[in-house]
């Protein structure tokens, strides 16, 4: 069992914030790790980031297992945590509850559920069969279609009182924490004092009880990212201004120089078995 674990995140709660991070493969789940991120997140935000697609309707379940397979590996001591992509949970309860399974097999501690009130039934069966649950609400993804596009949410008082329902709810179902998406800081504050278990904010101010993000927009990999996100790098810069000094170099004939490659020292050994080798083909 890794060092972090559900219960140690719900005991973080009001004594020391949450560090959240998405990662989709080996290295940067390692390197994530190393550096005492509290929770590694494999998040179909993938279909965006990592395969380009506009939205992350189009997240498979394959998908899915094949990137927590390889972070779990990566990681000793953060819980590693799936998301549930689109259409993996909301036919039904026993579907829901096959694919939880299959990210558990793969690696995962545990998994991320978008929604509150319409899953009750499924984090409360999961955690039953001890499956660890995280739930989402405020900005879903996944739903952004009903929401009319990213945008803020917490705006009207109905959505205030979505927002808590959906966390009163998953905490009631046994869910250890749940991520608050771009809401606004004063309603993720007061979901945050209402509800046992901890938030962890995405876009939802410093109020929260942690904060995650995006592996490329947190390292700057893209020209863009979203507005809630800080990029504490630019990594996109630096990648490509090492591919185009590699392509220069290459094309110039300046690499490979001396010191990245082996030869004969002696030329004549080398001239003897080269035309032993010749003639043998010949032969």
């Amino acid at each position: 069992m890794r060092e972090v674990t559900p219960k140690k995140i719900r005991e973080m709660k009001g004594r020391e914030k949450i560090t959240m991070v998405t990662a989709y493969d080996y290295p940067s789940a390692l390197l994530a790790d190393r550096a005492g991120i509290d929770i590694i997140f494999v998040g179909d935000s993938l279909g965006m980031v990592v395969y380009g697609e506009e939205n992350t309707l189009n997240v498979s379940m394959e998908q899915m297992v094949f990137h927590t397979r390889a972070v779990a590996k990566a990681v000793k001591r953060a819980l590693v945590l799936a998301d549930m992509p689109f259409a993996s949970y909301e036919v039904s309860v026993e579907e829901g509850v096959r694919n939880a399974v299959r990210l558990i097999q793969a690696g995962a501690d545990a998994v991320k559920i978008e929604g509150g009130q319409d899953h009750e039934k499924l984090v409360r069966k999961l955690v039953r069969m001890g499956i660890p649950v995280m739930g989402h609400t405020g900005l879903t993804p996944q739903r952004y279609l009903r929401l009319g596009g990213y945008r803020i949410t917490g705006e009207t008082e109905e959505e205030i009182e979505e927002i808590l329902r959906d966390a009163k709810t998953l905490e009631r179902a046994g869910a250890f924490a749940v991520v608050l998406e771009f809401v606004l800081a004063d309603v993720a504050k007061l979901v945050t004092e209402e509800i046992s278990i901890p938030t962890i904010g995405i876009g939802a101010g410093p109020y929260v009880d942690g904060q995650v993000l995006v592996w490329h927009d947190l390292l700057g990999i893209y020209e863009s990212s979203p507005p809630f996100a800080k990029r504490y790098a630019e990594l996109g810069k630096v990648i490509f201004n090492a591919l185009s000094r590699y392509n220069r170099e290459v094309k110039a004939g300046e690499f490979p120089s001396i010191e990245h490659y082996w030869e004969y020292q002696d030329k004549g050994e080398f001239e003897k078995k080269a035309r032993r080798a010749l003639e043998k083909l010949r032969d």
